[in-house]
């Protein structure tokens, strides 16, 4: 008797794998017995796969997948991570610790731990403010209250703020990622979001114009444009129309004064890509790379290329000598506030050389390009 032969084509296998999402690891200390994976649409939560945990708190999950989307690895309702995975990736996911939230680790999946570094962040903020809390409330009926109450008040806005911060840097380092859209909708309760402001609307629409070209066929890119169309959020309706009543407008802009005093807007400059640079007179990087920045200038001016270079801190009489002794020949203005202005602080500029690159249309298509980087992108842009 012939014995039959199976054979596997390769490329049969390799589809196979690119075509699911697969979760495995341990948890250590559980008295769960199963495990789920969930996946979050926009408007549902559909489980997709489940598995025994093992004595020795192993765990193994699969599901097809056709894109990137959110899922949900669930000891209970109360209990789960966000994952944030593409077909193909293998998610290994660790726990010493029965509560996953605050004891996880993992491997396989760069979108998850974006998703990883906000929820972490989220939650050790929550705890200050807890803490805080709960001494508000120790001295509440004590003598000195009022004085105390003071400084606690001071700290409580301080760590919203810097929480606030974190996540407007998120999203501008991560303009093309989905894990932006749970950075503009991360909430501090079930009543406050982190993005609070109203300016913040900003936000939402430069993650939206990004996510459209990277991702244009997402549920959630598309429910996220709606949100920004339609005037709503979908986890807090009336908020966001409130935010629309209140913000005339929601583009980026800059306006500052140039070396003959005059104000020049960031948004006039409409209609041609635009370098904008954050740099300092003090900087020697900066000074370094603005003799580059002449070169493509040269290069590129004509063709529709601009650059809005804003001067942070400093004195103003060494920044127009160094602007006329250099001969930099494209709109330099200066932010004379200092540090931690609400322009820095709008384009979350913690150090220098810094910079953003826009379209025509006012839309961010790059950050920190320099050098190479920064004369391919100009190649891609006119060539």
């Amino acid at each position: 008797m012939k014995k039959i032969i199976l054979i596997i084509p390769l490329f049969v296998l390799f589809a196979c794998g690119r075509n699911h999402i697969i979760v495995n690891g341990v948890i250590k200390d559980t008295e769960k017995t199963m495990i789920y994976l969930d996946k979050l649409g926009v408007d549902e939560i559909v489980i997709v796969d489940s598995s025994r945990i093992s004595k020795q708190g192993k765990f193994n999950l699969k599901t097809k997948a056709s894109g990137l989307n959110f899922y949900r690895l669930r000891l209970s309702d109360n209990n789960f991570v966000t994952l944030l995975t593409a077909p193909g990736e293998k998610i290994i996911v660790s726990s010493k610790k029965n509560y996953l939230p605050t004891n996880y680790e993992l491997t396989g999946s760069e979108g998850s731990r974006k998703v990883r570094l906000l929820d972490t962040h989220l939650l050790e903020t929550q705890k200050k403010l807890d803490s805080l809390t709960n001494v508000y409330r120790e001295f509440n009926d004590k003598p000195g209250f009022d004085t105390i109450s003071t400084g606690l008040d001071e700290k409580y806005q301080q760590v919203v703020n810097e929480q606030r911060n974190f996540n407007i840097g998120f999203i501008l380092e991560n303009l093309n990622s989905l894990a932006s859209i749970k950075a503009l909708y991360q909430k501090f309760d079930e009543n406050t979001y982190v993005l609070y402001k109203n300016r913040d609307l900003q936000y939402l629409k430069i993650v939206a114009d990004s996510l459209q070209k990277a991702y244009p066929e997402s549920k959630h890119t598309k429910a996220l444009v709606a949100d920004l169309e339609q005037g709503m959020n979908r986890y807090n309706q009336l908020r966001i129309n409130q935010l629309l009543k209140d913000t005339p407008k929601t583009e980026l802009d800059i306006q500052l004064p140039d070396t003959k005093g005059d104000t020049i807007s960031l948004l006039s400059l409409r209609g041609t890509y635009v370098l904008l640079s954050f740099w300092s007179t003090a900087s020697d990087a900066c000074i370094k790379e603005n003799l580059t920045f002449k070169s493509l200038y040269k290069t590129y001016h004509a063709k529709g290329f601009e650059i809005y270079q804003v001067c942070i801190g400093g004195d103003e009489e060494t920044w127009k000598k160094a602007i006329k002794f250099d001969q930099l020949p494209w709109i330099s203005v200066i932010d004379k506030e200092p540090a931690g202005s609400g322009v820095t602080r709008m384009f979350n500029v913690r150090y220098v050389p810094v910079n953003y690159l826009f379209d025509k249309e006012g839309n961010i298509i790059g950050k920190d390009l320099h050098g190479r980087a920064l004369n391919i992108k100009m190649n891609q842009l006119f060539e």
